[in-house]
């Protein structure tokens, strides 16, 4: 699909000195990280999303669509993995077979993954993942990777459990996400380090619900009926949240149990206003990294970027009572 014009390629090197930008006659070639690159060629980018199903990724690909359509250059093509690795590995190799400019990718998986993302490196197709990781290094096994920290937003809800909603202690649970997935690792571990810093407040039980809000209720009805005392239960995103606040409902527990969730989705279903109307303690944003990625492709495809930061970690907002209401105005 690469239509940039010869035109408008960046063939020299520039060597910066004393401020000023000088071209150095008979300098290696520069390397762009593609072949074709030009601030008028036309240019089509391939995402393939982890599943479109969860109203988290659909948020991601609202973002990424709109921030897309500001660069007339562009061309997205959303492909949904319809939580398959198999049909998202299919559809990268689609991708590669078409010769698409760039690929974003949200990986299922990690693993199962890292094969077809080195394919498409291979094939000089730059590759930046988004949210999750294959296994690899960035910067050569992919070109570079967009998200939060899950670790730290993780942390932080658990400082938030261990110094704001409990702090004369109690008993905690955690519903963890897809274990295969590295943010449903980062998030439990993170949050298990928040909360040390109340050696009173005591993680009993752990449960992987595969982020979906079915499973979580089923879970925590039985973390509840095993640890009657439970006092909070941090969700590792909000649709497991939601499912959470049901099982206390129907445990008749909903007065005794703070629930936080994580990504801090906008509308009627997203944890800003589950936050902003009581149901919820607290929601922690992840960011979707939408608008960094055109960023960046914008500086690979049209710049002809030689290296790009190999890792943009997008900062996160606690959403809890005090500021709900407001960013649901927003």
């Amino acid at each position: 699909m690469r239509r940039a014009s010869r035109k408008g390629r960046f063939w020299s090197n520039l060597v910066l000195g004393a401020g000023t930008a000088t071209l150095v006659a008979g300098a290696a070639q520069a390397a762009p990280l593609v072949k074709e690159c030009s601030k008028t060629g036309e240019f089509v980018i391939g995402f393939s999303q982890a599943n479109n199903a969860e109203p988290y990724r659909q948020h991601v690909n609202d973002q990424l669509t709109a921030a897309a359509k500001k660069v007339p250059q562009f061309k997205l093509q959303i492909a949904d993995g319809a939580g398959n690795v198999n049909t998202q590995t299919s559809q990268m190799d689609n991708f590669i077979t078409q010769k698409v400019d760039l690929i974003l990718i949200s990986p299922f998986e990690a693993a199962p993954l890292t094969p077809v993302v080195a394919r498409a490196m291979k094939a000089g197709i730059p590759v930046i993942e988004l949210d999750r990781k294959t296994v690899g290094e960035a910067g050569k096994e992919y070109t570079a990777f967009i998200g939060g920290d899950n670790f730290k937003i993780a942390e932080e809800a658990g400082k938030y459990v261990a110094d704001k909603l409990l702090p004369q202690g109690g008993e905690v649970a955690v519903l963890q996400g897809l274990p295969s997935s590295t943010p449903a690792v980062e998030r439990l571990n993170g949050f298990k380090s928040g909360v040390k810093d109340n050696p009173k407040v005591q993680v009993v039980a752990e449960q992987a619900a595969d982020w979906l809000p079915d499973k979580a209720q089923t879970a925590f009805a039985a973390m509840l009926q095993a640890h009657p005392n439970i006092k909070a239960v941090y969700a590792s995103n909000d649709m497991m949240a939601a499912g959470a606040r049901l099982a206390a409902k129907g445990a008749g527990k909903l007065d005794q149990v703070k629930i936080l969730g994580t990504d801090g989705l906008p509308g009627p279903a997203g944890g800003i206003r589950a936050v902003a109307e009581g149901e919820w303690a607290a929601t922690f944003t992840y960011p979707t990294g939408g608008p960094e990625a055109i960023e960046m492709a914008k500086s690979i495809l049209l710049d002809c970027a030689e290296k790009v930061q190999t890792v943009v970690t997008v900062p996160t907002t606690a959403i809890t009572p005090d500021n709900a209401k407001q960013l649901m105005q927003n």
